[in-house]
C-alpha cells in the first residue's frame, strides 16, 4: 500500500528562461515566495428577453494575476538587469518563467510555466532603523497565461 504525503510548499525553484544568454553574470537565485499562480475564468451574463427568472451563464475571458516573487535583495542579477531596461530603457523583452516544485530527493513534482512573462514592478521593503531585517526585493511579472506541467512529462534543469 502507498502512502500518499501532500507535498510541502517550501522546496521549490525558480528559472529566467534565457535571460543568461543576454545578461551575463549573476544569475537568480533563492527566491524565498513565489505568488500568483492562479487563473479565473470570468463569467458573462445573457439577459433573454422575457425570461425574467435568470439570466444565462456563460464562461468568459480567462484572467491570470500577476506573478509576484520575494527574495533578499541582490544587485546586478539578471533579473534586476532585465527590469532596468524595462524602466530606464522602456524596451520591453518578454521571457518564459519556470516555477518547479520540489520533492525531497530534489526531484520535480510539479511545474508552471508562465509565457512571455515581463517585468512591471519592483519594490523594496526593510528600510528601517528600528529593525535589524533583511532588505527584500519583490518583483511582479505580467505574462501571458501559464501552462501547468505534469510530473511525467520532461523538465529539463
Amino acid at each position: 500500500m502507498t502512502i500518499f504525503h501532500p507535498p510541502t510548499g517550501f522546496h521549490f525553484l525558480v528559472r529566467l528562461e534565457g535571460l543568461l544568454l543576454k545578461y551575463p553574470g549573476l544569475p537568480d537565485i533563492g527566491f524565498q515566495e513565489v505568488g500568483g499562480l492562479s487563473v479565473e475564468i470570468g463569467v458573462e451574463e445573457y439577459a433573454e428577453g422575457g425570461e425574467n427568472r435568470f439570466k444565462h451563464r456563460m464562461p468568459g475571458p480567462i484572467a491570470y494575476p500577476n506573478l509576484t516573487m520575494k527574495r533578499g535583495m541582490l544587485s546586478g542579477t539578471q533579473a534586476v538587469k532585465w527590469f532596468k531596461d524595462s524602466v530606464e530603457g522602456f524596451q520591453f523583452e518578454s521571457h518564459d518563467i519556470t516555477v518547479i516544485l520540489l520533492n525531497e530527493d530534489h526531484l520535480p513534482l510539479q511545474a508552471w510555466n508562465f509565457i512571455n512573462a515581463w517585468p512591471v514592478k519592483w519594490s523594496i521593503e526593510g528600510l528601517n532603523a528600528m529593525e535589524n531585517s533583511l532588505m527584500i526585493e519583490s518583483i511582479e511579472f505580467a505574462y501571458q497565461y501559464y501552462r501547468r506541467i505534469s510530473p511525467g512529462d520532461v523538465l529539463p534543469f
